[in-house]
This record gives C-alpha cells, sequence and structure tokens, in this order.
C-alpha cells in the first residue's frame, strides 16, 4: 500500500491509479532562459526517485516533462544578447540536460515544448471561449474569467474575494476581475508569434501545461508536481481551465505532489535589516542567491548532491550549505564503501575464494555470519520499501540503506581480518545482498556514474596495472614506516592518497585500498 500526501485534500491518501498497473506523471518543467540551479534541480531528482520506485514496485510508468521554451524572461534574454529566442532555449535545454545527466536523473518519455504545441494550445482557449469561460479583448488578448469558476482556489485553499485583497496584481483595467489570467497575449513588436482566431500572439504562462500534460497522458491521469512555489497560481491556474474546458470537476491530475524550497542563509547585513524575516530565504534566480548546478558540479560530485537533496523529505524546505553537502558526501562515502566492498567480495566469489555448502542452506541462513548479513538485508529491504511506500521518505530509506552498509562493512572486516572462515559461507548468499543493496540503490539513484572509458583497451590495462604496481610501492613504505614507529609520516602518506582518492585501511592481514 503506496500512500501519497495530496497537496489537493491537504493529507496523505492510499494511492490508486487512474489504469491499473500504470502510474501516469506529468512535472512542470523549467523555463531555459538560464543554466539550471540547485533549487530547479531538486523536484526533477525527487520525482526521477518516485518514477524509480514505482517502476521497480512493477508499475508501467509514463513520465511527461515540458519545457517553456516561450516566455517573457526567454524574448529579454534573447534581445540582451542579440540572439533569437530559440537560440536561447536550445543552449539552456541542453545545458539543463548536462546538469541532469550528472545527477542521474532519468530521460522523460517526452519533453514536449509550448513552440511545438501551439494548434493545441489554441483549440483549448477556444474552447473555453466557447464555453463562456474565457473573453477575448478588442485588441486580441484572452483571458480566463475566474468568476466564471465556482470552484476556483480549491488547490490552494484560498477564497477569490480572499485573493482579490491581499493580492499584487497588476492593475489592468480591461479585465473583468483582477484576478483574471491570460490565456493568450496580442503580439508585440519584436516578439515570437503564432496566427490564432484572435490575431497573431503567442500563449499565457499558465494554459501551455494544461494543454501539454492533457495530450500526453489524457483527461485523468494519476500525478502533477513541482515547486511548492507553482501552487498558486501556475497550479490552481491549470485545474480551472483544464476542468472548464473538459466539464468535469474531477478530471485533469488525481494526485498533487510538491516539494520544499531549497533555503539559503541571508548575509549578516541583509539579516540585520530585515530581522523579522528569518535568516533563512527561498533561494531563486530572480532574488540573485542561487548557486547552479555547473557551480555545485565544481566542488562536489553529482552523486553526492543527489544524496545531499534526498536525505531530507522532499516537502519539507532544504537549506543549501557546504557544510550540509559535505555531511552529504560523508554518508555518501560510507554507502559507496559498502558497495565496493560487495562488490570485492562477488569478485572473490567468481575467483573461487568462497567455498559453498555442501547443500544444507538452512544451516548456512541460520549458523553462518552471511546467513545473518542476508536476514538483515531482507528485513532492511522490507523497511526501505515501506519509507518510501509512506510519501516516497527518502531520507528514512537512506537511513535504512546506511545501516545495511554498516552490516556489510562488519561483515566485510571480519573477513579480510580472517575471523570467517570461506568454508562457512555460502556466495549464493552474500550475491543475494549484494542484489537487496543494488535494489536500493536503484531507486535512490547512485552508482551509476560511468567510469571513462579509453578507446585503446590496451592502455586501460596497462593503466590500472601501473596504479596497481605504484599502490603496492607505496604501501610498502607506509608499512615501513609503521614498522619504524614513524607514526607521522605513516598517516601522512594516508591522508596524502585519500586527498588523491585513494582510500587505505589497515587489517590484520596487513593494508589494503581502493578508490575513493
Amino acid at each position: 500500500m503506496i500512500k501519497v500526501y495530496n497537496t489537493m485534500s491537504r493529507s496523505k491518501e492510499i494511492f490508486k491509479p487512474v489504469k491499473k498497473g500504470e502510474v501516469s506523471i506529468y512535472c512542470c518543467g523549467v523555463t531555459p532562459y538560464n543554466t539550471p540551479h540547485i533549487g530547479n534541480a531538486r523536484p526533477f531528482v525527487t520525482w526521477d526517485v518516485i518514477r524509480r520506485f514505482f517502476a521497480k514496485s512493477g508499475y508501467k510508468v509514463r513520465y511527461i516533462q515540458n519545457f517553456t521554451d516561450v516566455d517573457d524572461k526567454i524574448i529579454r534574454e534573447a534581445n540582451k544578447l542579440g540572439i533569437t529566442w530559440k537560440d536561447v532555449a536550445e543552449k539552456n535545454i541542453a545545458a539543463y540536460f548536462k546538469s541532469m545527466d550528472a545527477l542521474n536523473v532519468r530521460r522523460a518519455d517526452f519533453y514536449p515544448r509550448v513552440s511545438e504545441t501551439m494548434d493545441d494550445i489554441i483549440k483549448m482557449i477556444q474552447t473555453l471561449v466557447d464555453k463562456g469561460f474565457a473573453y477575448v479583448l478588442d485588441n486580441g488578448d484572452v483571458f480566463y474569467s475566474v468568476e466564471e469558476d465556482k470552484n476556483y482556489g480549491k488547490l490552494s485553499g484560498r477564497k477569490l474575494s480572499d485573493m482579490l485583497a491581499g493580492a499584487r496584481v497588476e492593475v489592468d483595467e480591461r479585465k473583468r476581475n483582477p484576478m483574471d489570467f491570460a490565456l493568450w497575449k496580442a503580439a508585440k513588436p519584436g516578439e515570437p508569434s503564432w496566427e490564432s482566431p484572435w490575431g497573431a500572439g503567442r500563449p499565457g504562462w499558465h494554459i501551455e501545461c494544461s494543454v501539454m500534460s492533457l495530450k500526453y497522458l489524457g483527461e485523468k491521469f494519476d500525478f502533477h508536481g513541482g515547486g511548492s512555489d507553482l501552487i498558486f497560481p501556475h497550479h490552481e491556474n491549470e485545474i480551472a481551465q483544464s476542468q472548464a474546458a473538459l466539464g468535469d470537476e474531477n478530471s485533469f491530475a488525481q494526485y498533487w505532489v510538491h516539494n520544499g524550497f531549497i533555503t539559503v542563509k541571508k548575509d549578516k547585513d541583509e539579516v540585520a535589516k530585515e530581522s523579522a524575516e528569518g535568516e533563512q530565504v527561498k533561494m531563486s534566480k530572480s532574488a540573485g542567491n542561487f548557486f547552479t548546478v555547473e557551480g555545485a558540479l565544481k566542488k562536489f560530485s553529482g552523486e553526492v548532491l543527489r544524496v545531499f537533496l534526498l536525505l531530507t523529505h522532499y516537502r519539507n524546505p532544504l537549506e543549501f550549505s557546504e557544510e550540509r553537502i559535505i555531511e552529504a558526501q560523508e554518508f555518501f562515502g560510507k554507502l559507496a564503501k559498502a558497495y565496493w566492498q560487495l562488490d570485492d567480495l562477488a569478485r572473490k566469489i567468481h575467483a573461487g575464494e568462497f567455498i559453498k555448502d555442501t547443500g544444507e542452506k538452512n544451516f548456512a541462513i541460520t549458523v553462518s555470519p552471511a546467513g545473518g548479513l542476508v536476514e538483515e538485508g531482507e528485513r532492511l529491504l522490507s523497511n526501505f520499501y515501506a519509507a518510501m511506500s509512506d510519501d516516497f521518505n527518502t531520507a528514512l530509506a537512506i537511513t535504512h540503506m546506511l545501516e545495511l552498509a554498516g552490516e556489510v562493512g562488519g561483515y566485510y572486516n571480519e573477513f579480510v581480518g580472517g575471523k570467517i572462515l570461506p568454508v562457512t559461507i555460502d556466495g549464493d548468499i552474500i550475491l543475494r545482498v549484494r542484489d537487496i543493496y543494488l535494489e536500493m540503490a536503484e531507486i535512490i539513484g547512485i552508482f551509476e556514474q560511468p567510469v571513462p572509458v579509453e578507446k585503446d583497451e590496451e592502455k586501460i590495462s596497462e593503466d590500472g596495472q601501473t596504479v596497481d604496481a605504484l599502490m603496492k610501492i607505496i604501501l610498502e613504505l607506509r608499512q615501513n614506516a609503521r614498522a619504524a614507529k614513524n607514526w607521522k609520516l605513516a598517516d601522512k602518506i594516508r591522508d596524502d592518497l585519500k586527498a588523491a582518492g585513494f582510500v587505505v585501511e589497515d587489517t590484520p592481514q596487513g593494508a589494503i585500498w581502493h578508490r575513493q
């Protein structure tokens, strides 16, 4: 049983798919006028994990994510740079994919764009005009009339009267109501435009996602999501115009899922000036307090950044700081160490260093350390799925994975320390533990970064042999220092190797090393 917090009902609900065995998801994508920042990345990493979890749970998943490639910000950037709006969009879409690939975010099934969906957008706007939910101004602008929608505000929980009292809306005397929003904007000089029944122009912001989600997922689909800043007005307006066009208040998305903001600390001067606001503010490009994914990747790996984003429940705010990322890096290091240890054990199995039991599997499971490890693995895998089934609690799921990593480390250390005799070990059991661990990792989305591959395979082999030979020499020098009780030199060699990406561990049988 999977429970999901639905923004619409403001409560956790048991997930019931629109189509049995299938999950349909629409996530609001980026407006590609700039490179993505960490705040932009959070919803896409979140939905990537949700998508992976459903797929591993046996569902057929269809995932759609749009690009708003026609927008005021893109037009302004294009005019500023003296290039076309298409060039701006293409450049930043490429930057988006580069950043998401580094974060192990798998590609959506389809990425519709506003510029490629214009006929469908115009058709939906015409439907709203024909049904009396929208009106056309003399200059060709088209607005949605919120007063015609009795349920307007149901997602955000706001009443129209309250919105009007406290709203900061652009004064436009042409509107019937200040909260009415644009479906179509009449063409202006220097802007891209398309022909329509109301004259040349381009769509407003909200209509595009209604059209693209309905086109690719149908009139009723499972999930619609994005950052919590989209609840109002974007998603509120999507619901209004979509259900009005379809004539069914139960149509459109069935579950609304929103992630919390990523926040940053204010400068001391800023805090002093605005002490009433607190010390945390939302990261955003408009505020100029953002950190790009590209910039963060210069200091931390994509998988570390991914773990950082997932160590906090998606609905909670997340403070962005180097200290928090370093903490995530340490957690990732522990996870990666267990991954390497299981991989090393698997290699030893294939090399014949594990001697399987003589068919007495029950003895192996109940008595051998390997049996105890697999029992812990099965228990923690069950806990892992339970955490993910409770509103996609990645923070708790990773905790269970870390617990298994600790169990693996304890077993591995006993094995390399000679405390476990190979004859008591069932290799198949260890491989099952490895499968459990990799199943968790696949859902969280780590250990997927490709190893750089040279075209010259012979060179790869030679380089690997060279590293092995050099490490053997270095470890012998370190061992000599330890034998001479020159602990300062021994520790310096170990620390310098770690800084270079090589981890050294001392065991009763001698020092072993692996890449960090």
